[in-house]
């Protein structure tokens, strides 16, 4: 009777299917998942699932966590959601709202999304100053001394951001960079209660930042709008008064999901 059921349970998903209803799942749930959790949620022998997850390592679609036995998105399927995020309709109205927060801040906006080592530019409006900072689309900056990478710190779980910060080194970027685990961690833990991040020339000498979440429908953090400009212009104060615009235009981009 086990064996016929066994059948039952794996014949409700068609074998084509499988991969993609699991990494689904994986993308779903926003964190490490064991392979466990995952039989119990698509109801497949273990067998299948250890079968499937391990294809799906090794096609780079999914990676080991820290620990070694959760897995998270890989290489390939990060890759995946940032083209599908770019796609043409969806990028099309992003930089409308995008360029209707950047006008009326007369600053440089950010769009930007969580990779593994830090975070990815996604979109971006350039100000229209000649002085300004050029980080183009798709580059990747730190997660400790950014306003964008510390806003999405700050929504880990106390155990993962524990492990995030052991795993790497805080390098000193700048003479103000931030490279006491504890004290970022104090950082991160004002910042999850204020509902914004702060860069005070961490990252770049002579830059100002400040970032918000775009949030999905489970109050995730799906992406940061963040906006930056040279203290010649503004001071970090003067930036924070920013805010209500920012929040704002990130309440239209959590609509676009």
């Amino acid at each position: 009777m086990a064996e016929d059921t066994s059948e039952k349970k794996e014949g409700q998903i068609p074998t084509n299917l499988r991969l993609l209803v699991l990494l689904e799942e994986v993308a779903r749930r926003g964190e490490a998942v064991k392979p466990a959790e995952m039989i119990e949620a698509m109801g497949l022998p273990k067998p299948t699932v250890h079968r499937l997850m391990q294809t799906a390592e090794a096609e780079g679609f999914l990676q080991r966590n820290l620990d070694g036995r959760a897995y998270g998105p890989g290489p390939r399927l990060r890759k995946l959601a940032f083209n599908t995020m770019s796609s043409e309709h969806l990028r099309t109205a992003r930089l409308t709202i995008l360029k209707s927060v950047a006008e009326e801040l007369g600053e440089t906006c950010n769009l930007a999304t969580p990779d593994r080592e830090g975070m990815i530019y996604l979109d971006r409006v350039e100000t229209k100053w000649p002085l300004r900072i050029q980080l183009p689309i798709g580059t990747q900056v730190p997660f400790h001394c950014t306003a964008s990478g510390k806003m999405y710190l700050s929504t880990l779980k106390p155990s993962t951001l524990a492990a995030v910060l052991r795993a790497r080194t805080l390098e000193a970027v700048t003479g103000k960079t931030c490279t006491d685990p504890d004290a970022l961690s104090a950082e991160l833990e004002a910042i999850a209660k204020r509902g914004y991040s702060t860069d005070d020339e961490e990252f770049i000498a002579g830059m100002v930042a400040v970032a918000v979440p775009v949030r999905d429908t489970r109050n995730r953090l799906l992406a940061t709008l963040s906006v930056h400009a040279p203290v010649q212009r503004h001071s970090l104060q003067e930036l924070t008064e920013f805010l209500p615009s920012l929040q704002k235009g990130a309440g239209e981009l959590a609509s676009l999901t």
